[in-house]
């Protein structure tokens, strides 16, 4: 609930009040306060402090500490009355604790400006959020896996300019998949780096004159180090940006998985069910099923390359230190967190369920003349230089094509007139299952291939 039936804390300096519309406008408590928790952990890692260099007394300290907790309570029940009037989320938790406790609240205050509190806030919400995304990240990575093993064997057409290429296997299209995130992952956890920094110390921009332990503040709220220039700290949304664009990438990727599976499941294609939990009907059309979910994670992903946009624009003309702009940082940065976490939570539901369309797989890549690669390496390892294996395969795909056959369905006679180096021990190359279990090597797509890759992979996101 928000309301505007309190003074504001920073009131005395003005001659009149400000300007209704004004004091509406320029308030951001209507979607800051969602650090309030942040807030009141970061207060009272200050007030610890405090107490230790001598400002604040053991009693002082105990009715925060007692005044915070309330405040907590307050607002995890909804109870909490949130005012307008005092602007942000710090001004209103200050506001109440110092009703509660009286002076003491004021004096929490010390040592400290709402611009370092904030970035401080932003740094700890960002913390709780990237723990949150990673698990819903490994959850996915998780559903890749399983679904991955269990189409090993499973053979589908790979494609290049959405073409029939090369057979693969299901489970191997989906270790890519994987892969991607696997560098998701590695981008927020390395984001996470400069994300734990403390600004909590510069204050306004130049530091305080009060004797404060920036190393102990530190330490009680979880972040590597503090930060080491007052006029940087309060500034900086470098992190803030960096998060967006590993957002704006996990979003590019579940886009790009988003158009496979909505093609796949198309009647064209024909490849995967997906769940009728995960799809919805038309008002018109009884006969429709429309994969909605990836469907909109594919549009979600607009929204967060945006919001990267709108970052940059925001950072790119501020002079040093603190400016009102960043007030404009948040709403950006908590809708990224937001989709993200429900995106990556939509696919991990999802996956597990996804069916293979077996057949209609293999008989995919059939039609495409999946093995003339095969081919030329054939004959290349028979002793033909590539470029010419690569005319005589052309000429046989052409012989397929007129007479509406795949390569494994031309007689011998009818390639080797061709090429006279072809033998009868072609036609292991040129099945399907011959040609995705050659490739053997490290990344390739045969089947036990993919089942090692499984392995290792299940090691790897093990640890983390």
């Amino acid at each position: 609930m928000t309301t505007v039936n309190t003074e504001k804390l920073s009131s005395a300096r003005f001659a009149e009040a400000t300007d209704a519309f004004v004091e509406e406008f320029t308030a951001s408590v209507g979607f800051d306060q969602r650090m309030a928790q942040q807030d009141i952990q970061g207060s009272l890692a200050h007030a610890a402090m405090l107490n230790k260099i001598g400002i604040l007394t053991e009693q002082e300290l105990a009715d925060i500490q007692r005044g915070l907790a309330q405040i907590s309570a307050e607002i995890e029940r909804g109870e909490f009355v949130w005012s307008i009037k005092q602007e942000d989320v710090h001004m209103n938790i200050e506001a109440r604790l110092t009703d509660l406790i009286g002076i003491a609240g004021k004096k929490l205050h010390t040592g400290r400006s709402r611009n370092d509190q904030v970035a401080t806030d932003i740094r700890l919400y960002l913390r709780d959020d990237i723990a949150a995304i990673l698990l819903q990240l490994k959850r996915l990575q998780t559903a890749l896996l399983d679904k991955a093993e269990q189409e090993a064997d499973t053979i589908m057409p790979g494609f290049t300019h959405l073409q029939v290429a090369q057979p693969v296997t299901f489970g191997h299209h989906l270790m890519a998949w994987f892969e991607m995130l696997c560098r998701d992952r590695e981008r927020l956890q390395d984001c996470l780096k400069r994300i734990n920094v403390m600004p909590l110390g510069a204050a306004a921009l130049a530091g305080t004159s009060y004797p404060i332990d920036r190393h102990m503040t530190a330490e009680l709220l979880g972040f590597s180090r503090p930060s080491n220039n007052s006029l940087d700290s309060v500034s900086d949304r470098d992190f803030a940006i960096e998060f967006t664009a590993a957002g704006s990438l996990i979003m590019m990727h579940l886009s790009r998985f988003s158009e496979e599976l909505v093609l796949w499941a198309s009647a064209q294609f024909d490849f995967i069910d997906i769940p009728d939990a995960f799809c919805t009907g038309s008002s018109i059309m009884p006969q429709k099923k429309n994969p909605d979910v990836p469907e909109l994670v594919r549009g979600k992903s607009g929204r967060v390359a945006g919001h990267l946009v709108s970052l940059l624009m925001l950072m790119k003309s501020q002079p040093l230190a603190y400016n009102k702009d960043n007030q404009e940082d948040k709403e950006p940065l908590f809708d990224t967190a937001d989709t993200l976490i429900n995106c990556l939570r939509a696919f991990a539901d999802m996956m597990p369920h996804v069916k293979a369309k077996r057949e209609n797989m293999y008989n995919s890549a059939k039609r495409g003349f999946a093995t003339a690669t095969d081919l030329a390496d054939y004959l290349v390892r028979k002793g033909m230089a590539f470029r010419d294996a690569h005319e005589v395969v052309g000429l046989a795909v052409r012989l397929g094509l007129e007479s509406g056959r795949d390569l494994s369905e031309l007689t011998l006679n009818e390639l080797q007139g061709f090429s006279s180096s072809i033998g009868d021990d072609v036609f292991d190359i040129l099945q399907l299952e011959g040609s995705v279990a050659a490739r053997k090597h490290i990344g390739g797509t045969a089947p036990a291939q993919v089942r090692k890759a499984i392995a290792e992979a299940r090691q790897r996101i093990g640890g983390d």
